[in-house]
């Protein structure tokens, strides 16, 4: 039974048992504890919490996954992978665990001609609580389970909670004995190898005041609403059913190690450390699909970087099994002929999505190009000072800087006859990986209580949302909320979150700024600094008293500042309609992957894989300005999201939509999106729209920044009185700016030519007069020179010229050290005879690097350096000398 089928099979007998289905949720979901979503029910956590009420009583999904922690692990074993797909039915209050229990026994025993899985009853295991004797006789009571196939197990098992204060309560888990050949009898508390978990049942029933660890909390009360929460494995699943060993041979994975056995010339099961590869190959490409789906680029940071992680280790993996070609092109289309059955909108967005991988993979290849050159360097160092190991730091550098693996600096470095300092190395991986768990610590708080704002909602009910229609409501104060808590009063200057019955404000959403504005009532008036939905259907002010005393229940009026509101509408239609131009211009696959908008300025991140030309900046410019000139309709209708798709309404990537969804459309489907902003009625009243920059924000993503309304008019009044200015200084008309300015860099160019040549000259010169001084220290010939002024090319041209001119027959060493621009660039010039001697220009420079407080090294011949210790030159000089007597 392929994925698909049971992924098909799961929904279908959830959906004709009362439940909804819900589509899964982007892996992006906003979660401030979470980089990706990790389990199933995390789309449901807001109802699990009590902040949202759910909008059913039962509800099923297949919820997309990715979990990070074991990225090393990947492949090592066949437990670990990225990217998975969990299972799962909710109960919202409705049925509990007797009902649970019935329904996934009839699942997972079903015949398949029924709708089933068709496991064997007499395979099926199950774990409870040793406490929890409901489940455990709801086991023997529906399924018919002996006693011996119900095994106890403790709370770190089969005991559920967050990790947080809330909700927790037992589970009941269910293996499938898979046979002797895979161990030992007696069940999973014996072997999980053997007895593989499919499903974890988690009967929520408690609330938890305390969490210090898996086992140890406190509980509080029992949950007034007791609930369901469960989570099946749809890979372990379809293993199991499709008689493989492991989720990497599953129909939705296995091609793609296929695919890389052919590329590369090996064969899959014959060696463990090609097997790793393999595997490591067939998790990180179906990952970094799903992930580039769900709007994600690669980058250095967060989200953009676990992709950047997972595309190359999927490329160096390729070339560590001998194929050194662009992988991706060839792997990333299998995994997505495989996904898209179960995820069409993979297919349909594949040309984004390859341009956003491929244009990562070159990256990388040039990435390697480099970092090839720099560990070259690194081992003719190591080598000519006789070492025999690459230094951690090094090693570390190398990884750091250049994004260069440690696995492919042991393999150049064994290639090479050395090796690595590989704790060294590990020894700073984990200070960097200490560092930035702190950084996340300190930047990710806990689970934000929001059961504040949950009891407004409750008590008063939904905010009055009139921002689409109104710019001042007459309002009463429901709720004042400051740190400590609610509060019946607020006085001058004081900070506080204010909840009215109904608002004109705009929320933060959709990368629109909040609203400005004020708060005006009888005595007193509020400055409003920002406006948020800390839940849905609650808006709260945050204010800041101006003038008398604001208390709860009073009568006021909130006015959002019309101005402010214009130069909004204009930039969010704004971005619209720069989306729709970028399109227009560069094609279907420059999507919008972020935006940002506040009155007269906005920024849009979109899918692309190169920097945009001049012309093609002018072309979208141009294209959005000739939208503004036709009028356009700016239009907004709510409808169903799926007759949103059906018009091809495009959604913003990581975005969380509801089942009706509100559709802005400018000029019709030139510009159809997604999107809850406030907009101007007509294209027109933007005003203008001025790009002002273009730049990179990750590999396969661009971000424009633009300038419109009374904003743009006055940047291109800026950009025309600057070009005024130019023109007055050059004494030409503006049309011959141009020129006149390209005439004068030539001139300069010449000239700068020309004082290089004088500078070469008077170095040449000079070279002759220092050869001519040169000093005798026991036989050899010893020039040292500081030359003020001179950088580090200077310095070793000089350096060289004026070994040339020494007598070729006597031992000869050249010191030229150059101080330029605060820093020291030190040049040490050894010749054949010196060489011969024994001398070394590699060892010479190190006392005078040392003087110099910088490092250095080279071969016998030449060797150079630099430092920061420029009052110190003379004594790297005489360093060089000192260490001259009786060298040779």
């Amino acid at each position: 039974m392929d994925t698909a089928e049971i992924r098909r099979r799961f929904l279908e007998h959830f959906e004709s048992n009362g439940h909804t289905v819900v589509p899964s949720a982007s892996l992006l979901l906003d979660d401030p504890n979470l980089l990706f979503v990790n389990a199933g029910m995390v789309p449901f956590k807001p109802y699990f919490l009590g902040q949202e009420t759910p909008p059913y009583k039962r509800a099923t999904s297949v919820q997309k996954c990715v979990r990070t922690q074991d990225i090393e692990e990947v492949g090592k074993t066949t437990r670990h992978g990225t990217f998975f797909q969990m299972n799962g039915n909710f109960s919202f209050g409705d049925y509990f665990k007797e009902g649970a229990i019935e329904l996934a026994w009839k699942l997972v025993t079903g015949s398949v001609a029924d709708g089933g899985l068709g496991f064997d009853p007499d395979k099926v295991w199950v774990t409870v609580l040793p406490t929890d004797i409901e489940a455990r006789n709801a086991w023997k009571s529906i399924a018919g389970l002996p006693d011996e196939r119900i095994q106890d197990r403790g709370l770190e098992d089969n005991y559920w909670h967050m990790g947080v204060p809330g909700p927790g309560g037992p589970c009941s888990e269910i293996y499938i004995d898979r046979g002797p050949q895979y161990g030992p009898d007696g069940g999973p508390v014996v072997d999980e190898d053997r007895f593989l978990e499919i499903w974890n049942l988690v009967f929520m029933q408690e609330e938890l005041s305390q969490v210090r660890s898996k086992a140890d909390f406190d509980v509080l009360a029992p949950l007034p609403s007791k609930n369901i929460d469960t989570g099946m494995g749809l890979e372990r699943v379809a293993y199991l059913l499709q008689g493989k060993q492991n989720m990497y041979e599953i129909d939705q994975v296995f091609p793609v190690i296929e695919k890389a056995s052919a590329l590369s010339g090996k064969r899959y099961g014959a060696v463990h450390e090609d097997d790793v590869r393999f595997r490591v190959i067939a998790d990180h490409v179906r990952s970094g699909l799903m992930l580039i789906g769900d709007g994600v680029t690669p980058g250095n940071e967060g989200r953009g970087y676990v992709l950047r992680r997972l595309l190359r280790r999927a490329v160096r993996s390729m070339r560590l099994l001998g194929y050194e070609d662009p992988a991706l092109p060839e792997l990333l289309p299998v995994s997505r002929d495989e996904m898209s059955r179960s995820y069409p909108e993979i297919a349909s967005d594949f040309a984004r999505i390859s341009q956003v991988a491929y244009a990562e993979e070159e990256t990388f290849r040039q990435t390697l190009a480099k970092g090839t050159q720099i560990f070259d360097l690194a081992a003719d160092s190591a080598k000519s000072q006789g070492a025999t190991v690459l230094t951690g730091d090094k090693a570390f550098q190398l990884h750091d800087t250049y994004g260069f693996p440690i696995d492919l600096t042991l393999e150049m470095a064994a290639e090479q006859g050395l090796a690595v300092d590989e704790q060294g190395f590990r020894a700073l991986m984990a200070e960097q990986r200490a560092r930035a768990k702190a950084d996340a610590k300190s930047k990710k708080g806990r689970h934000a209580d929001t059961s504040i704002y949950r009891d407004a909602l409750d008590t008063y009910g939904p905010t009055e949302w009139l921002a689409y229609e109104r710019l001042s409501t007459e309002s009463q104060v429901r709720s004042l909320i400051q740190e400590s808590g609610r509060t019946p009063a607020v006085g001058e200057s004081q900070i506080a979150e204010v909840v009215l019955d109904r608002t004109p404000f705009y929320a933060e959403s959709g990368g629109q700024n909040a609203d400005a504005g004020v708060l005006v009532w009888d005595g007193g008036r509020a400055e409003v600094l920002d406006v948020q939905r800390p839940v849905r259907g609650l808006v709260v002010h945050q204010v800041r008293v101006l003038e008398g005393e604001l208390t709860e229940g009073a009568a006021l009026q909130a006015d959002v500042d019309p101005q402010w509101r214009v130069g909004a509408c204009q930039a969010h239609s704004g971005t619209h309609v720069v989306h729709a131009a970028l399109r227009e211009v560069l094609g279907p696959t420059a999507l919008q992957s972020g935006s940002y908008n506040r009155p007269g300025y906005l920024r849009l991140d979109f899918g692309w894989s190169s920097a945009l030309t001049p012309e093609q900046l002018r072309d979208v410019e141009h294209a959005a300005n000739v939208a503004l000139r036709e009028d356009l309709q700016v239009t907004a209708a709510v409808m169903p999201l799926e007759r949103a798709k059906e018009l091809g309404a495009l959604a913003l990537f990581g975005e969380t939509y509801g089942e009706d969804v509100r559709v802005v459309e400018i000029g019709g489907p030139w510009s159809r999106e997604l999107c809850g902003g406030t907009h101007v009625s007509r294209s027109s009243q933007i005003g203008t729209v001025v790009l002002t920059s273009d730049s990179s924000v990750g590999a396969g993503n661009r971000r424009v920044e633009a300038v419109v309304g009374l904003e743009g008019f006055a940047y291109l009044a800026r950009e025309r009185d600057l070009v005024a200015q130019v023109s007055d200084l050059l004494k030409v008309t503006r049309d011959d700016v141009p020129g006149r300015v390209a005439d004068l860099v030539g001139r300069l160019r010449t000239a700068e030519k020309e004082m290089e040549k004088l500078r070469a000259e008077a170095l040449l010169s000079s070279a002759g007069d220092l050869a001519a001084g040169a000093d005798d220290v026991d036989g050899v010939a010893y020039v040292g020179h500081v030359a003020e002024g001179l950088g580090a090319k200077e310095v070793r041209t000089l350096a060289l010229d004026v070994r040339g001119r020494l007598d070729g027959s006597r031992p000869a060493v050249v010191t030229v050290v150059g101080t330029a621009d605060g820093k020291a660039a030190c040049v040490v010039a050894v010749n054949e005879a010196g060489r011969s001697a024994g001398l070394a220009a590699g060892e010479l420079i190190r006392p005078a690097m040392e003087s110099l407080g910088g490092r250095g090294g080279g071969k016998a011949d030449v060797a150079q350096g630099g430092g920061s210790e420029v009052a110190a030159a003379p004594q790297a000089v005489e360093a060089v000398r000192r260490a001259l007597h009786g060298a040779a």
